[in-house]
């Protein structure tokens, strides 16, 4: 499976998808916002939150380039708006390289289970670019 770029942005994610989509001719996905989550116990999202992007995705001349805002209270500097993202349907590809990579680097999130994915992890590689790990069996297609 390819490498896919990942867009970052401080609170302007759909304005940039809008004229990426513009700029491309390309046909905008959903987005799927923050607020669009699951609760979570214990956890209560910031009404301004809400309304960010927590993912889309663009086809922009053959290739997937995927989008979201960071949270508001984490604003993400530059050079580490753009991650590169693995989406494998091999589990045993996805530990392996997540754990190469983080063991010279910084994990951020360990490989886990989320409500997208059964495993998905990120980190900081030892040269201080950040990769996203998100196993795809394809079970986790349709939102519930």
């Amino acid at each position: 499976m390819p490498v896919v770029a990942y867009m970052v942005f401080n609170g302007n994610c759909e304005e940039a998808v809008k004229y990426y989509a513009d700029v491309f001719g390309a046909e905008q996905q959903e987005i799927m916002r923050f607020g669009d989550m699951p609760p979570e116990e214990g956890f209560e999202m910031a009404e301004e939150t809400k309304n960010l992007v927590m993912h889309t995705a663009l086809n922009i001349e053959g290739s997937e380039v995927m989008f979201s805002d960071g949270m508001p209270d984490s604003e993400v500097p530059f050079g580490k708006n753009l991650n590169l993202t693995i989406v494998s349907d091999d589990l045993d590809k996805v530990k392996s390289q997540f754990n190469r990579l983080g063991a010279d680097g910084k994990v951020t999130m360990e490989l886990q289970e989320t409500f997208w994915s059964p495993a998905y992890g990120a980190l900081e590689d030892k040269f201080g670019i950040v990769w996203q790990f998100n196993y795809d069996d394809g079970s986790y297609g349709q939102q519930q």
